[in-house]
């Protein structure tokens, strides 16, 4: 077989495309994607059905929604103009970004120029790209330890086990962070409201539900945000929809830290460059950042906490108790 003709597997399939398999098998049962079958039943991807999912990657990192999706490749083109409006203003502002650091440049040349020697401090705040950290004492069951973020990711997802002190963690992450709010299980949405990402929620699959609403009343704020599990009373549909609204919209400016079991929330397959994985060990060892990679140091560890939404709700609302000594 040629080289233009070679059909892919899914898992080769997503890894040229850069999604998860999870990502394909859901666009397929979205009417997205058609791919062929081999003789033994597995999907396989050839030359036009990999045309066609690099265009549902593409629109989808523009911002559509799957149903936005379908509209656009069936000939409907209406629906691009906010998308490709967001996505201009995005990269004209990372143009006013590059021509600071541009005038930053030409004055300490300038300077330079003219006999006066930058300070080492100057040079490196015009390489440095601003970030934000964290550090504070463990809280119990941890014993005081000291913990540190050397840099905060847009979004951070908190695992553990039940019992592994992950609810403590959060809540002191929220009063460490700058303007950190923590939104706990009790959570109110006002009824005469409507959620702006409600709409693009509904159209990727979700159900609008009161608990959708008033999770996405919760984030809809400013600041840092510690979530305390963040799929409590949404479905599979609107755990996925979610899940790739919030790795759509997440941004330094507004840090997210996320608690979850749910492997709906969290595609391990799926994180990007801007996630971080914070797992709390079972025997209270510190939390530690966990490389989202098959074979990494934790990573088995941090998957065995993660479950599908329908086992996840087995031990909804439990609690993890310890004896009093």
């Amino acid at each position: 077989m040629s080289q233009p003709d070679r059909m892919f597997t899914a898992a080769e399939a997503a890894g040229r495309l850069g999604v998860s398999t999870k990502a394909l098998r859901l666009y397929e049962a979205r009417g997205l994607l058609r791919p062929a079958r081999s003789a033994a039943g597995w999907r396989a991807y050839g030359p036009a059905g990999m045309a066609r999912a690099a265009e549902v990657v593409a629109l989808r990192a523009l911002g559509l929604s799957l149903a936005q999706i379908a509209r656009v490749l069936e000939g409907e083109a209406a629906g691009l103009e906010p998308a490709l409006a967001a996505h201009q203003a995005a990269l004209e502002d990372r143009i006013r970004l590059l021509a600071e650091a541009v005038g930053r440049l030409r004055g300490l040349r300038a300077g330079l120029a003219q006999g006066q020697a930058p300070s080492v401090g100057e040079v490196a705040r015009l390489l440095a790209r601003p970030r934000l950290s964290v550090g504070f004492e463990l809280p119990w069951p941890w014993g005081g330890e000291a913990f540190e973020l050397p840099e905060v990711a847009p979004l951070t997802w908190i695992v553990g086990p039940l019992g592994s002190g992950k609810t403590r963690l959060a809540r002191r992450l929220a009063e460490a962070l700058p303007g950190g709010t923590f939104l706990g299980l009790d959570r109110r949405a006002d009824p005469a409201g409507m959620p702006p990402a409600l709409a693009w929620l509904v159209e990727d699959g979700a159900t609008d539900t009161p608990a959708l609403r008033a999770l996405l009343a919760g984030l809809a704020g400013e600041g840092a945000l510690v979530v305390d599990m963040v799929e409590q009373g949404l479905d599979e549909p609107a755990q996925l929809a979610l899940s790739a609204h919030l790795r759509r919209t997440a941004r330094a400016g507004r840090p997210l830290f996320l608690m979850t079991r749910s492997s709906a929330m969290l595609d391990l397959e799926a994180a990007g460059p801007g996630e971080a994985i914070l797992f709390c060990p079972a025997n209270h060892a510190p939390p530690r950042l966990v490389t989202p990679c098959p074979g990494a140091p934790g990573y088995e560890a941090v998957a065995s906490c993660l479950a599908a939404p329908q086992v996840r709700a087995r031990t909804e609302g439990l609690v993890a108790l310890r004896p009093v000594a």
